[in-house]
């Protein structure tokens, strides 16, 4: 499914480019110019995304221990770096545009040219990114925000170009330009961001919140603290690493039904394909029997108060909460 999508993008993407390079030679506008330019970068990151997706979607292997999917964040990072140089190009035309003022032809054809290609890329762009996240496919998501904004930016344009076929003011549409540049700059920018910060495993805030909901909503007695929590994403598979507190005099066999039993939850309630090291820490009586809720314990020193709160912030800190109480 995924890979049809990109297909369906990119034929889109080839699609319009056709129908913009027609009103940009049709009307000389600058402003549609710069349209037709982020249809090339559409074409060159759907072809892209096309291979990367292809790639992701392959079997670990002895060279690729965690799989593939780190390539949907270079996918993202090139879709991002075309962006950014688009909207480069683009200012450097509307400055020539500033200085040698071409006259404007058949605007109101080339208005309703930018008009259908707005309404498909919207349509297409609004598609990826509701299929993006429901696969937690970044290639999706930045090819559908990459068009929905494309959608947008050309939705601006229309309103310049009628503002300029009003009021008969040729400068206007180099002004537009250097609108739209700096919009793709800003897309440019996140996407590229976000590119970097997944290869560099950057703390993902939302994937570490959705594991302490399901932690919270499902916490056993046994499970006295979790720690050390990390979180890295290989395209749509998770690879989980924490730390979690046990009963001390658990034999290896109920500690590992307890280190699987935490595992099935995670998958259970993410719906991904996850893989989870956790490191088994014994419980330290007395100063753990406070934090503990197992009611049965059989070498309880302490009455149970209560037991750690798990925030997004305690658990991927390196340090066991119960010591605090």
């Amino acid at each position: 499914m995924k890979q049809k999508l990109i297909l369906l993008s990119l034929a889109v993407s080839l699609l319009l480019m056709f129908i913009k390079f027609t009103a940009y030679f049709l009307t000389n506008s600058t402003a549609i110019l710069t349209d037709a330019l982020e249809s090339i970068i559409n074409v060159v990151a759907s072809s892209f995304a096309f291979y990367s997706m292809y790639l992701s979607s392959l079997p670990r292997d002895f060279e690729h221990p965690y799989g593939h999917g780190k390539i949907e964040f270079f996918s993202a990072g090139f879709e991002g770096l075309l962006i950014i140089t688009a909207g480069l190009v683009i200012i450097w035309q509307a400055m020539i545009g500033f200085l040698y003022p071409k006259p404007l032809e058949k605007l109101d054809v080339g208005l309703y040219l930018v008009a259908f290609s707005t309404l498909v890329n919207g349509a297409v762009g609004f598609a990826l990114q509701k299929y993006g996240k429901k696969y937690d496919s970044l290639i999706l998501i930045a090819d559908g925000k990459h068009l929905f904004s494309d959608a947008i930016s050309s939705l601006l344009l229309i309103v310049g170009i009628g503002i300029i076929i009003f009021t008969g003011e040729i400068w206007l549409d180099s002004l537009i330009s250097l609108l739209f540049a700096l919009l793709l700059l800003k897309e440019g920018y996140h996407l590229l961001r976000r590119s970097i910060a997944g290869l560099m495993d950057e703390l993902n805030p939302h994937s570490i919140q959705q594991i302490q909901e399901i932690l919270i909503k499902n916490r056993q007695p046994n499970w006295i603290d979790v720690h050390n929590l990390r979180v890295q994403h290989y395209g749509a598979n998770w690879h989980i690493d924490c730390h979690l507190t046990l009963p001390y005099y658990l034999d290896l066999r109920q500690t590992h039904d307890e280190v699987e039993n935490f595992r099935a939850f995670i998958v259970a309630h993410t719906g991904k394909e996850v893989e989870i090291f956790i490191h088994a820490d014994p419980c330290l009586p007395p100063e753990n029997c406070a934090a503990c809720g197992y009611q049965a314990c059989p070498v309880r020193e302490l009455a149970y108060v209560k037991s750690p709160e798990w925030t997004v912030e305690s658990l991927v800190k390196d340090a066991k909460h119960f010591r605090k109480m």
